[in-house]
């Protein structure tokens, strides 16, 4: 579209969104007719002469009156409004959604409409009565409203409100049956009926059920039934959900509550994005986007709720649905109309067909240390009982299209954590590079101060919803009627700027989410509710992730500001990480579990014993390998590293290779410490998995690398080949004392390390560095550090890893030194150390 035309668009779009009460501030400019009397526009010299200027004043007369008259006509038919609230005593509803009601009987009940409201629950009537004054007592009205009128107000509600127990298809009869009998007594025509489900998913069958069969108005009036999340479990639930809903209940019909988009800085998102598309046009775009970070952080932990937590997790209680909803209102391509649902709804399910799918690497996850115990106490959970849902995440989604393209988009909740807040924050490339000193630079010019754009939702530092725009991007255009500057507080920091860096904004009148809604609901406004299509559309992004992540390990953290840096994250690729990769914490207690704890340390056979869930036990022994070869090379210039095959250390060269970029490789020899008689080249080569996994990723000079000689004279491990011999004369050549600095060696199940199996005739004693040994297993020959060479290493780690591992590292812990029996049993350095090295199924099954 040509720049003309856009503009012209954009202009005109206020014109085509409906009737002010429901698309906009002020009316359509058509409607605003000129008063009887009031003078015409002049025709200035040059202006188009227009005939007849009294037919001409007549068609504006007729076009103004057509526009009104469908102004009201589009508006809610003037009638009785009955408002059944479905769990009337629980906590949704004492603490947001009668207020919101009122709220509701504040804005309406002078326009036409009169209201019933039913409150209703299981409680028996008699107790379910107190409840419910109870929770209606605390209403409260708008701070400018006067006390007197206050009263007179509540009172009112106080009189329309009612409750009533409703459990059995009869009492659904009755129910309707009384707003008709009230309808007929008062003389009042029915406009409709709005249902709203506070109550668990699992309940929304039956009742939808029994309101459709029973409790619909009459001919006319419309149904409104509104759904509080969650909205099923993945997307198969989602889907089941929705289809068995759908067979009571128009699409039109059902209202899904997501209350972050009655969120007042969540709800001017789009709004802002196209009040301020002039501005907005060049720069919302993977070109100018350096990151887009969305963010609810709570103080508050998940104590008294851990039964829905325990079987939802942060994932799929705020990820799934309020940050990715509010990703949609960010990365969405505008409609031309804000107002229309289908529009609306067409843009989102675009974004979420571009969204990259999401693999486990996407998400880094956590746990406070007290969870655990809550769900074990709440849940009544045996002793041994071990919780893997995540209190907090972290999770990087990228947008496959052109204008999001390499943008990342960072979406992160959790419990516990240090400060409760919430933030959309667009942060903006800055490639600027200014000469001036940063005490003389403008702040609200210079291009090397941080350009970013904050949907700021509430709480933290500001206190109150905001709109924050660095002045070096633009002023920004707000609604003046809702939106005022915030003038005060100017040195105080945000985001790295102080507020006086910004264009600040707040509302003139903070409102509260479900107050927003129940108006939108109200008023037929589908566009701010979740549609069948967008519901599934959303699981289908997250049902992946949710599946690989089912047996992950959540990190433990201890909570609030003790956590540190404990749950920083950073991207690498198109994955998250940690930026603290090695835990060592040991929680007190009796009896420690795993879950205590992410890496353990103690004591086997007497050696030290580092125990962890996989990836944090090789992410250990990596940071081990490196600090060691870094002593090492300080100490004399190189490090020698001697390597086992097979597939355990698989995991630990891949990390090696791609998480030590300071390891130093320039110095490191890289030994074999056993390998099978096979060609280098082979995949059965412990040489070919070291090459693979680890050498062609790093730099090692290449008389640095050395493979075992079993492949000679175009044969494989022949004696008068003298392969053994020519590897303990390279080792004796160039490792001092022959004492390697670092040996890695693993275990069989029965008990065998390198390629020394029990009962082997060679490699268990002697003098001999280095023997042909025969394996029980294909391929049966093998070279192998013997056993008196390995025990003059510096050090010694033993990595043993996986449930089949349980029972021999169960059996090598009762074992003493049986070479012979149990070749793992004899190794243990002479002058250097031993460290165990086991993952938790290993070690304790």
């Amino acid at each position: 579209m040509e720049p003309q035309t856009k503009d012209f668009t954009r202009r005109a779009r206020p014109l085509l969104q409906g009737h002010p009460r429901v698309g906009g501030d002020s009316p359509p400019s058509c409607c605003r007719c000129r008063q009887p009397g009031a003078p015409s526009a002049r025709l200035g010299p040059g202006s188009l002469a227009l005939p007849h200027p009294q037919g001409l004043t007549m068609l504006r007369i007729v076009i103004c009156a057509a526009t009104i008259l469908g102004s009201i006509l589009a508006q809610e038919p003037r009638g009785h409004v009955s408002i059944i609230l479905l769990g009337a005593t629980g906590d949704l509803a004492k603490k947001y959604l009668w207020q919101g009601l009122f709220q509701l009987y504040l804005d309406e009940a002078g326009d036409g409409h009169s209201f019933s409201f039913h409150g209703a629950a299981l409680t028996r009537p008699e107790q379910g009565q107190l409840l419910m004054a109870q929770a209606l007592e605390k209403l409260s009205c708008p701070s400018d409203m006067l006390p007197e009128r206050c009263a007179q107000l509540k009172g009112q509600f106080l009189q329309l409100s009612q409750y009533r127990q409703l459990w059995t298809a009869e009492d659904y009869v009755t129910l309707s049956k009384d707003i008709e009998a009230r309808l007929q007594q008062e003389g009042l025509q029915e406009s409709g009926r709005i249902f709203y489900f506070s109550v668990p998913a699992f309940a929304y069958a039956e009742i939808a059920q029994h309101i459709n069969s029973s409790c619909r108005p009459g001919p006319g009036a419309w149904l409104r039934v509104v759904l509080e999340k969650p909205f099923g479990h993945d997307r198969r639930s989602a889907q089941e959900l929705s289809k068995e809903l759908g067979s009571f209940f128009r699409e039109e019909e059902m209202y899904r509550v997501d209350h972050y988009l009655g969120k007042q800085a969540v709800a001017q998102i789009l709004p802002f994005r196209d009040r301020n598309w002039k501005a907005l046009d060049r720069l919302w775009n993977r070109h100018h986007v350096d990151r887009v970070e969305i963010v609810m952080k709570e103080t508050v932990d998940a104590e008294g709720r851990t039964s829905f937590y325990e079987e939802y997790g942060v994932i799929r209680d705020v990820i799934q649905n309020h940050l990715t909803e509010i990703l949609t209102y960010v990365a969405m391509e505008l409609p031309r109309n804000l107002s229309n649902p289908e529009e609306l709804l067409r843009s989102k399910l675009r974004t979420f067909r571009a969204l990259r799918s999401l693999e486990k690497g996407s998400a880094v996850l956590g746990q406070y240390q007290a969870y655990n115990e809550q769900v074990q106490r709440e849940l009544q959970k045996p002793a041994g009982y071990m919780s893997l849902t995540p209190t907090f995440a972290g999770v990087l989604l990228q947008i496959d299209n052109l204008r999001w393209e390499g943008v990342p988009f960072i979406l992160m909740s959790g419990k516990a954590l240090d400060e409760r807040v919430g933030y959309v924050r667009v942060v903006f490339k800055n490639r600027a590079y200014c000469t001036q000193s940063e005490s003389h630079r403008d702040s609200g010019k210079s291009q090397c101060q941080p350009r970013q754009i904050i949907f700021y939702i509430g709480h933290g530092t500001l206190g109150s919803p905001a709109v924050l725009v660095s002045r070096n991007l633009f002023k920004p255009s707000l609604p003046p009627g809702s939106w005022q500057e915030i003038q005060e507080m100017p040195t105080l920091h945000l985001f790295g700027q102080q507020l006086a860096d910004f264009h600040a904004y707040r509302p003139r009148q903070e409102r509260d989410a479900y107050s927003v809604l129940i108006s939108h609901i109200f008023h037929r406004r589908k566009d701010f509710f979740i549609t069948t299509e967008n519901l599934l559309a959303s699981w289908d992004v997250w049902t992946p992730l949710l599946d690989s992540i089912a047996q992950e390990v959540p990190r433990q953290y201890p909570g609030g500001t003790s956590n540190e840096h404990l749950l920083d994250f950073e991207q690498e690729g198109s994955q998250v990480v940690f930026v603290q990769r090695e835990v060592e914490q040991l929680v007190s207690g009796p009896g420690p579990m795993p879950r205590d704890f992410s890496v353990l340390q103690a004591k086997f056979r007497q050696s030290p014993l580092v125990s962890a869930w996989p990836e944090e036990l090789i992410a250990r022994l990596a940071s081990d390998i490196e600090v060691a070869a870094e002593r090492a090379v300080k100490r004399s210039g190189e490090f020698h590293l001697a390597f086992s095959g097979g597939a355990s250390p698989v995991a630990l060269f891949q990390r090696l290779a791609t998480r030590h970029y300071s390891f130093p490789w320039g110095h490191t020899h890289l030994w074999l410490v056993d390998e099978r008689c096979v060609p280098l080249t082979d995949p059965e080569s412990n040489f070919q998995g070291l090459h693979v996994h680890l050498l062609q990723h790093v730099r090692v000079p290449y008389c640095n690398i050395h493979p075992m000689p079993v492949h000679l004279h175009r044969r494989l491990c022949v004696e008068e080949d003298q392969g053994a011999e020519l590897y303990a004369k390279e080792i004796s050549a160039l490792v001092t004392n022959r004492s390697f600095d670092l040996v890695l060696l693993g275990v069989g199940t029965d008990g065998h390390t390198a390629s020394l199996f029990p009962h082997s005739p060679s490699g268990l004693g002697g003098e001999k560095l280095v023997v042909f040994t025969e394996s029980p297993a294909k391929p049966h020959q093998r070279m192998s550090l013997s056993l008196p060479l390995i025990n003059r290493a510096k050090e010694v780690a033993v990595l043993v890893m996986g449930k089949r591992k349980r029972d021999i590292a169960l059996q090598v812990s009762r074992v003493g030194h049986e070479p012979e029996k149990w070749p793992i049993s004899g190794v243990l350095p002479a002058s250097g150390q031993l460290v165990w090295y086991m993952d938790y199924e290993a070690f304790l099954g």
